[in-house]
Formats: structure tokens, C-alpha cells, sequence
């Protein structure tokens, strides 16, 4: 008698209510702008093009929830899947010569590969550690093949994204470690993640200037080690208005402005053109201030609850395909929001990085809504 498959209602809900949530919250974010801008000239152009990918989202998660998860544990899934990833990551570096970001296919429709790597990138990663399980810590067999596979998808994405670039390396961690990687491996890594990031914040300077204005924002200290003068100028030419911690100071006034119970949604004022990408980068900001700190604090339970029921699932798994794809899946979701949500609050330096199925951005909510797909269908299997 076949096994009847349980949906996992918890998780289910939880997601769809977050993305409603995400396109009422884009509506109320960009509304005013949009209708401002003669480039849109409607108040319903980003919420229109929201709720189309929601819907398509939507019905690619109900298809990887009807999926059997073991249909991705093969070489050819996992090696083409991540081979198509890296050739689009490829192509958008020429596509898209001054941002390496999107590939456009007619007018405003395209895709970001940095987002679809996301899910690929955890697929290959689950099926590579458990082909490798017996081995997981031989160099030649199986820790360098998956640092030059890992490494060059993250070293593809973090030209134009360094955000997604640690969600990507923090997933590959935590699986590595997770299956069993030595402590001398773990050190070896972590060290050069360190300095891959301190190479690559340093490669952009304006990337080194929100750093440094996060922990110094007089140049005092910087002052001190170059009394000249030159370092202050020199990051001070990298920035623009954009650039600087006025967005970070916007959204702390939003947040503040909100209380507990908000000012009402469609009521927010710092989406009124003092918060620059509200809709997007700063989308936590519109909902502490509209909804207040009950509703921010709705959100971030949000994203607790598909923590725990995504590390329930893991730990409850049978095999270890699962139980790595569960794992990363759960990873990638949930510091991407926790990331988004610590630049909200002044918690870490500005970094432009959507709150999944919140912020505006096809690429984003339909990766991310496949990944919990995929997520829902192994919680169905789950023991």
C-alpha cells in the first residue's frame, strides 16, 4: 500500500501568507513612486509585475512540492544544472557590461543567474556530498573538485554580488560541515572566506567606503592613520548620495517612526522619495514603519519558523541527499532574510540584498519559492 504524503501545513502557510504579504508591501512601497516617475506613470507597475512572477512562483513550487526529490540525485541534474548556471553567469558578465546582473530577453523581462545559482548551487552541493560521503574529507577526491565547483560559481557571482556570494558560500559551509569536514578543513576555509571577502570589499571602492563609514562614520579613526587625509578623500570620491549611510539613517527613522502598532498600511512616509530602492533593498524599513513592530516582528517569526520547520526536516530525514538538500535549501532562504534584515536595522553595513518573497524582483521570488518547493516535498518524506 503506498505511503500517503503529508503536506507540512506549518510551512505551507507560512510561506503563502509571506508572499501576499510581499506584494501588498511592494504595492505599498512603490505606488507613489511609480506614478511620479514618467518612466512608469502608474501606481500599479511594480505590484502588476510582482504579482505575475508570485504566480508563477506559485505554480513552479506546487510542481517541485509534486516532485520526488530523489529525481535530482542524478549526475545529470546535478552537473548540468550547474553547468547551465555558470554559463549564464558567463554570458550576463557581457550581457550586462557596467552591472554583470541581468540577462535581458525583451524589454523589462529578464533574469538574474546570480538567483537562479542559488538553488543549483544546493542541488549539486547535496548530490556531491553524498556521492563523496565516504571520502568527505580526501583532498584529491573530493575537497578539491568541490572547491573549484563552488568556488567558481561564488567567484561568477560575487563580480556584480557580493550579498548573494556569502549566502552562497555560507550554504556550501554549513553542508561541508554538517557532513562531516574536519575541523583543519573547516579553519582552511573559513580563513580564505575571510579573505575573499576582505579582497573583494577592498576590489570596489565604494564597497570599502560603506564599511568603513558603518564602524567610522566621522573618519575619525581614519584620521588618525592617515592625517593627511588621503584614504577619507579617496573613499569619499567612491560614494554617491546612494552610497552613503543615508539609507541606513532613512530606514532607522522608518523603523522608529513606527512603533508598535504602525502608522497604517499605505500611510509610511519614508517611501515617499527620502527612501531610496524601498520596494527593494529596503522593503523591512516600509514594514516596521506601516505595520509596526508587530508586523516586522511577524516577519522575522516568518523566517523563524521556516528555520525550524527546514532544520526539522533535516534532522528527520533518512538519507543523506535529503537531508543535505534540506539543509542548504533552508540556509539560502533563511541568511538571505536574516542578512536583509540586519542591513534594516543598522545591525551590518549597507548591502543592497532583497528579503525573499518580500522585496520586488521576479528572479529572487521565483528562486526562492523553488527552493521551497523543493523544501516542502522532502518535508513529505520526511520520517
Amino acid at each position: 500500500m503506498a505511503q500517503r504524503l503529508k503536506t507540512d501545513w506549518i510551512l505551507f502557510s507560512t510561506v503563502l501568507a509571506m508572499v501576499v504579504l510581499g506584494v501588498l508591501l511592494v504595492y505599498s512601497a512603490s505606488s507613489i513612486m511609480a506614478q511620479m516617475d514618467q518612466r512608469y506613470r502608474s501606481a500599479w507597475h511594480f505590484v502588476e509585475r510582482q504579482a505575475a512572477w508570485a504566480v508563477l512562483g506559485l505554480m513552479v513550487m506546487m510542481t517541485l512540492k509534486k516532485t520526488h526529490y530523489r529525481r535530482l540525485q542524478t549526475p545529470a541534474v546535478a552537473f548540468s544544472a550547474i553547468s547551465v548556471a555558470l554559463l549564464l553567469l558567463g554570458c550576463v558578465f557581457f550581457a550586462d557590461p557596467a552591472n554583470h546582473r541581468w540577462l535581458r530577453f525583451w524589454g523589462p523581462l529578464g533574469i538574474q543567474p546570480s538567483e537562479l545559482a542559488k538553488p543549483v548551487l544546493v542541488i549539486f552541493l547535496a548530490f556531491f556530498v553524498t556521492w563523496r560521503a565516504r571520502a568527505i574529507n580526501h583532498p584529491r577526491y573530493t575537497l578539491v573538485p568541490a572547491a573549484m565547483a563552488v568556488g567558481l560559481v561564488i567567484l561568477a557571482v560575487v563580480v556584480a554580488d557580493l550579498g548573494t556570494a556569502i549566502v552562497l558560500g555560507a550554504a556550501a559551509a554549513i553542508v561541508f560541515f554538517v557532513a562531516g569536514l574536519e575541523w583543519r578543513y573547516c579553519a582552511v576555509v573559513a580563513a580564505l572566506a575571510l579573505l575573499g571577502v576582505v579582497l573583494f570589499v577592498a576590489a570596489k571602492p565604494y564597497r570599502s567606503a560603506r564599511v568603513v563609514k558603518f564602524f567610522d562614520p566621522q573618519f575619525k579613526l581614519v584620521e588618525k592613520f592617515d592625517p593627511q587625509g588621503r584614504l577619507k578623500d579617496y573613499l569619499q570620491k567612491s560614494l554617491v548620495t546612494r552610497d552613503t549611510n543615508y539609507q541606513l539613517e532613512q530606514s532607522q527613522i522608518a523603523m522608529g517612526a513606527g512603533g508598535p502598532a504602525g502608522l497604517g498600511f499605505m500611510n509610511g512616509k519614508q517611501k515617499l522619495l527620502y527612501l531610496p530602492e524601498a520596494h527593494k533593498d529596503f522593503i523591512y524599513a516600509v514594514a516596521g514603519e506601516e505595520l509596526g513592530m508587530f508586523g516586522s516582528a511577524g516577519l522575522l517569526i516568518g523566517f523563524g519558523i521556516i528555520f525550524w520547520r527546514g532544520l526539522r526536516i533535516a534532522v528527520r530525514m533518512s538519507d543523506d541527499f535529503g537531508r543535505y538538500l534540506a539543509l542548504g535549501l533552508t540556509v539560502v532562504v533563511v541568511v538571505q532574510g536574516f542578512m536583509h534584515m540586519s542591513v534594516v536595522l543598522g545591525m551590518m553595513p549597507t548591502k543592497g540584498i532583497p528579503l525573499p518573497m518580500i522585496s520586488y524582483g521576479g528572479s529572487s521570488l521565483l528562486s526562492t519559492l523553488a527552493s521551497l518547493g523543493m523544501l516542502m516535498n522532502i518535508a513529505e518524506h520526511a520520517g
